[in-house]
């Protein structure tokens, strides 16, 4: 039986669109996004690296964009967070351990909570016992170090414990560590949609 949920945040609760970021990227004058760049994000969303190196790491690639430019297309990934998924997230709170385990960082958390407000976003925080966020907790998913932070923290048992994302590199770690994981095909499917699954009963 099934007592705690993991959850993660981003195409799981609030929508987004990379293409979205890169497109307001690319009209900055960024030709492509490097293995340099890629390497950037991983220490950023790791917490290794402050917003500014972030931002300077990426102004390299388009020295005629501002810090505040480069950082405002950056958030342009994050699209809506509609209000009938937190109202489910907040009945299963009452009936589950839910926790949050996202590969973010600071500005998108900041973009998050400006974009949805102050009472949106409590609500939302207020539904899990704890939120992780991995530029906080240093460890990205999909390595294992990741979720065996909750884990131990928690003495959660893994056989009791669903993970949901939508990243199978992720699923298939949580599985491989003993979790019930459900894979959630974006597009096809939403987090709302979980109990038709037959996965978790209330």
């Amino acid at each position: 039986m099934i007592t705690t949920i993991i959850f993660d945040f981003g195409d799981i609760f609030i929508n987004i669109d990379f293409k979205a970021m890169e497109d307001a990227m690319k009209s900055l004058g960024l030709k492509e996004w490097n293995a340099d760049l890629e390497k950037l994000n991983y220490k950023f969303e790791k917490g290794k690296i402050k917003e500014e190196e972030f931002l300077k790491g990426i102004q390299k690639y388009v020295p005629n964009a501002s810090l505040e430019e480069i950082k405002s297309a950056w958030s342009k990934v994050l699209l809506d967070f509609p209000l009938y998924r937190l109202e489910f997230l907040q009945n299963l709170s009452h009936n589950y351990q839910l926790f949050l385990l996202s590969n973010t960082d600071a500005i998108h958390v900041e973009q998050f909570e400006n974009m949805v407000g102050e009472s949106f976003s409590r609500d939302f925080y207020q539904c899990f016992e704890k939120v992780y966020f991995s530029f906080e907790i240093g460890q990205r998913k999909p390595e294992p170090e990741a979720f065996q932070y909750i884990i131990n923290k928690h003495e959660l048992s893994v056989k009791r414990t669903l993970f949901v994302d939508d990243r199978k590199t992720n699923t298939d770690m949580a599985e491989s560590l003993g979790m019930k994981v459900w894979n959630l095909k974006v597009g096809e499917e939403d987090v709302v949609d979980l109990l038709e699954k037959k996965i978790i009963l209330i």
